[in-house]
């Protein structure tokens, strides 16, 4: 009975965090680095090949209106030094639902014959509804204080810069630098987002003829927030067998397990077990992701991409 009362208390709690404490991260998923256009504009198209890929992120399993979001993710070359992308995101927690339709274009530099430099811009729009009738309250009055929100429009705008070479790589970005305004009185949810800051390195070391290992790391800064890190090492396996670890700061732990078949369809999947004050009210979080590269004629015979 206890438990059961918490958890009802929990879910406006988390809801009035995620809503009005500036949302301290965007939407997150372990397996970022499939989709690093999420958090930097200026990959689109670096990998010279068309990329479309889905995510789906089941977070905090067994939390009554836990966060639930998929992602739907595009990009590919529109000639020599231009990339393009589109990136949708839905974002749903209790009773908020957010989402995130954004277009992405990048230049590719070459600074010399290894190394190019992509600078990228995003632009688009987030849809927030919220309705409060959705929650779980321990009365009714609790949810008619609380006003709605429908089909309320933020312009998102960001921009990113991208280095990398055939085994590297170090990107810098923002996804939305717009602050937003707050909204409402007390009893309307706030829904502003602070700017975040987006820092991600990567390095493929060959050791040996079918292995390879991949360490990263995503640093994200916002205003008013703690600096957090996530930082992960994936193993290459023959070309098509992926597994790996990673490691979120004060908040999870995670496997991480991948397959590659026919060379261009990609099928992943992680699990979270939480570290935060939540894990003793939810079993982890999981993240599948399928993608598939449609690789030009003269990329044919160049193994899969490992980021």
């Amino acid at each position: 009975m206890k438990n059961s009362k918490t958890h009802r208390f929990l879910l406006p709690l988390l809801i009035l965090l995620s809503i009005n404490v500036s949302a301290q991260q965007q939407v997150q998923f372990t397996q970022y680095m499939y989709n690093t256009m999420m958090v930097n504009p200026a990959y689109a198209g670096t990998g010279s090949v068309l990329e479309a890929l889905f995510i789906h992120r089941s977070q905090w399993v067994g939390l009554d209106g836990a966060p639930r979001t998929q992602n739907v993710a595009v990009h590919g070359t529109a000639g020599k030094i231009v990339g393009v992308g589109l990136n949708f995101i839905n974002d749903r927690i209790g009773p908020a639902n957010q989402t995130f339709v954004t277009a992405s274009l990048a230049a590719r530099i070459p600074l010399s014959e290894k190394i190019k430099l992509s600078v990228g811009l995003n632009g688009g729009m987030d849809i927030v509804n919220v309705d409060w009738s959705k929650g779980q309250w321990q009365s009714d009055n609790d949810a008619a204080m609380m006003n709605n929100i429908r089909n309320r429009v933020r312009p998102v705008l960001g921009a990113g810069v991208y280095l990398y070479a055939d085994n590297w790589y170090f990107g810098f970005s923002s996804p939305t630098f717009i602050q937003r305004d707050r909204y409402g009185e007390w009893n309307e949810a706030s829904i502003n987002n602070a700017v975040h800051w987006y820092a991600i390195a990567g390095y493929v070391f060959n050791v040996g003829e079918n292995v390879k290992l991949k360490p990263a790391l995503l640093a994200k800064m916002v205003s008013g927030a703690p600096f957090t890190i996530d930082v992960s090492l994936n193993t290459l396996i023959k070309e098509q067998f992926t597994i790996g670890a990673a490691y979120r700061y004060n908040d999870a732990v995670s496997l991480l397990l991948g397959y590659t078949f026919k060379r261009s369809f990609f099928i992943g999947y992680s699990y979270d077990i939480n570290l935060s004050r939540l894990r003793t009210y939810n079993s982890g979080s999981h993240d599948i992701i399928l993608k598939y590269n449609l690789y030009k004629k003269d990329m044919a015979a160049r193994s899969p991409r490992f980021f």
